[in-house]
């Protein structure tokens, strides 16, 4: 008896005290849907004009923006579907009169039932976005079912609401199948940019080779039959070479888009035969440094598009069907909606939110057909049948403005975060979070846009290397040795050859550094200007790189031999004075007489520091003539460039696509395209060999 009075009064006590008063419970239960729809809307609005951003966009909060909008999308489906649900099962199980309250609210339970196809659109999501990253298309069939759980939740509140007492039913049964279309397109488009499906769809036909049994039984045959019988080889005449001129105007993209369907098998780690090196060298001897670059830029913007969107499925015929049959559905639903919904049966609110339910959809629609008829894609096509975009009816498609990389590299500098240039705020609170490293990187990072004379420095020293070498390949094994055993500079070789990648990254960069703020005089020499220039650029570059995304580099310690590097700096600006300036910090280092002993000795192998390595490396270089010294340098960076590139996976270039891209990627691209790659490895055709009878 007390056990039972005590609960009762326990009872009573949580009516007392209510966590959720039952005012908040009923504005939850009239306004929760709502709300959700809205930011379901927010969230589609986002990825339609974000989606395609991110493609040349490098900035983080366009990521993050982006990424919390991907996440929604999908939680707020849910969640929406499943209020839907319950609305519509409360009405089913309580509508035992036809009183007029009960009637209005079996509208609005028709009308949000209305609403849950809608949702499926958002979950098939626009065209511009289907994977955030490249894990998205690896768990392709995790997306299946829960967009084939939500397809089913969505139905079931369609059957629901069936037969009703209004037209929206029918027209939901046309938004549902729109949506189911959408959803399709994307898990299709999910599934054929996985890995292993995009190997297995590169992968040719199975070659047996020669039929070597047979090969032998005829010549057991003719040796039987008493014939003088010998093996002799037969030499596979070379393949002529296919001398391409420069396409102009949309061939260009076609051109593009040929090599691109050879060469996308470097992002799957598959290997390219001679047939494919010759072909693609042959073109590319034909073209500058501008177009060369031009060219890859193209073909990473598909590779993009393969990978991050649903271009793969929307640009077939069977695509572009299925794209006009969901349009012209949706395009009906708005016109029965305007012309059959009475809308004095629904709250004010639930049109206004209906109507821009329909105007997201439409709008997706919209921007899809203008982003496809904007796209290379539509310029491959129309190339195809020798025609141009002159042939499109609206002027602002026959020349659209296309940004298919961000065109820029990220800078980061070791002597701006040794003399603390950008002091950080809220530092205790940032060590709390533990995000003060990550914070130190994004303060410091600057970006400098790709030049033209980048480019021709880059493609200009391929060129040369293909010319002196047989076998253009060597540049792979090679990271700055090969330039200067070239200039006669083998006194710096231990710079690149005694020691480790990463660490010779850090060397180089703290030398040019020093090299770059003891010149700032130089305005005369025009070449020495470039080489100083596109020298730092690549310098700080790859310290980004290395600082940032060293997955990109050959394994190493370099997190490891910066932050040693870092710590010795700030303690060495610290001892000689109050060091604000980088000139001031430059004449500092190189009062240093790093050529007497070497750092090595003094500081063992525990410290990782390359500081004095790098000023050892700078007293040299300062010996030389103004104009080679930068010669020299610029040579030796653009090799060690070459070396990360070649010695990063495609899987990290594919990942790097989705963030407006790296340069590293497309001088990777580039160099495949002259042979300069470790993954052309079929070097010659089948053996032929034929019984010679005497």
């Amino acid at each position: 008896m007390i056990s039972i009075g005590g609960l009762l009064m326990f009872a009573d006590h949580r009516k007392l005290f209510q966590v959720v008063p039952n005012d908040v419970k009923n504005m939850w239960n009239e306004w929760a849907l709502r709300g959700l729809i809205i930011i379901s809307l927010v969230s589609q609005i986002t990825l339609i004009l974000l989606g395609n951003v991110r493609k040349y966009n490098p900035r983080t909060r366009i990521r993050m923006a982006l990424w919390f909008a991907y996440l929604l999308a999908y939680a707020v489906a849910a969640a929406a579907l499943g209020v839907i649900t319950r609305t519509a099962l409360d009405v089913c199980n309580t509508y035992t009169s036809h009183s007029l309250s009960q009637v209005h609210k079996q509208n609005t339970s028709e009308l949000m039932s209305f609403w849950a196809p809608f949702l499926l659109l958002h979950l098939g999501g626009p065209d511009a976005i289907t994977a955030f990253a490249l894990e998205d298309n690896e768990l392709s069939l995790r997306h299946f079912v829960e967009i084939l759980f939500q397809s089913g939740v969505a139905l079931y509140i369609l059957l629901l609401s069936w037969p009703g007492c209004s037209d929206l039913p029918q027209l939901s049964i046309l938004v549902y199948l729109a949506g189911f279309i959408k959803c399709a397109e994307r898990i299709m488009a999910l599934r054929l940019a996985n890995t292993e499906n995009l190997r297995d769809s590169m992968l040719g036909p199975p070659d047996p080779g020669p039929n070597y049994p047979k090969f032998l039984e005829s010549l057991y045959l003719k040796k039987s039959q008493g014939f003088i019988a010998s093996v002799d080889d037969i030499h596979e005449s070379p393949l002529p070479a296919n001398d391409h001129a420069y396409p102009v105007g949309g061939n260009v993209i076609s051109e593009a888009y040929q090599l691109f369907q050879t060469f996308k098998r470097l992002f799957v780690d598959l290997i390219l035969t001679f047939v494919d090196r010759d072909a693609s060298q042959s073109y590319f001897r034909h073209l500058n440094p501008i177009q060369a670059f031009h060219v890859v830029e193209i073909e990473l913007g598909f590779a993009y598009d393969m990978l991050y969107t649903k271009a793969n499925v929307v640009y077939t015929f069977r695509g572009l069907m299925l794209r006009l049959i969901s349009s012209f559905f949706l395009l009906l639903v708005t016109v029965g909606f305007y012309f059959l919904s009475d809308m004095s049966n629904y709250h004010f609110i639930d049109i206004v939110i209906t109507y821009l339910i329909i105007g997201v959809a439409i709008l997706l629609e919209i921007v899809a057909v203008i982003t496809m008829l904007c796209s290379d894609w539509t310029d491959h096509w129309l190339s195809q049948r020798k025609m141009t975009r002159n042939a499109l009816i609206f002027p602002f498609l026959k020349n659209p403005t296309k940004r298919r990389w961000s065109g820029s590299t990220a800078q980061f500098e070791l002597l701006s975060v040794a003399l603390e240039e950008k002091p950080a705020t809220f530092l205790q609170v940032q060590k709390f979070f533990g995000i003060d490293n990550i914070r130190v990187q994004h303060r410091y990072k600057t970006y400098s846009k790709v030049t033209d004379n980048l480019k021709y420095l880059i493609y200009t020293q391929f060129r040369e290397l293909m010319v002196v070498n047989s076998d253009p390949r060597v540049l792979c094994t090679h990271r700055g040795s090969f330039s200067l055993r070239h200039t006669d500079c083998n006194a710096l070789r231990w710079s690149v050859t005694d020691v480790e990648f990463d660490q010779s990254i850090l060397i180089w960069h703290i030398a040019t550094s020093l090299c770059y703020y003891g010149d700032l005089d130089l305005t005369d020499e025009v070449n020495a200007n470039i080489y100083r220039t596109e020298s730092k650029h690549i310098s700080d570059y790859l310290l980004y790189l290395l600082v940032s995304y060293p997955v990109m580099l050959p394994v190493g310690i370099g997190m490891i031999r910066y932050r040693d590097t870092c710590a010795e700096a700030m303690r060495f600006f610290k001892e000689k004075g109050p060091i604000t300036e980088k000139v001031e910090a430059c004449v500092k280092l190189l009062e240093v007489d790093s050529l007497e002993v070497l750092p090595s000795k003094v500081k063992g192998d525990r410290c990782k520091s390359a500081l004095f390595d790098g000023c050892r490396l700078a007293l040299t270089l300062k010996t030389m003539e103004m104009e080679r010294m930068w010669t020299v340098t610029s040579q030796v960076w653009i090799e060690i460039m070459a070396h990360a590139a070649t010695h990063c996976r495609g899987f990290h270039h594919e990942q790097q696509l989705r963030k407006g891209g790296e340069f590293l990627t497309h001088v990777w691209l580039l160099m495949a395209h002259l042979g300069i790659t470790e993954q052309f490895q079929v070097s010659q055709g089948h053996a032929r060999a034929r019984v010679n009878v005497l």
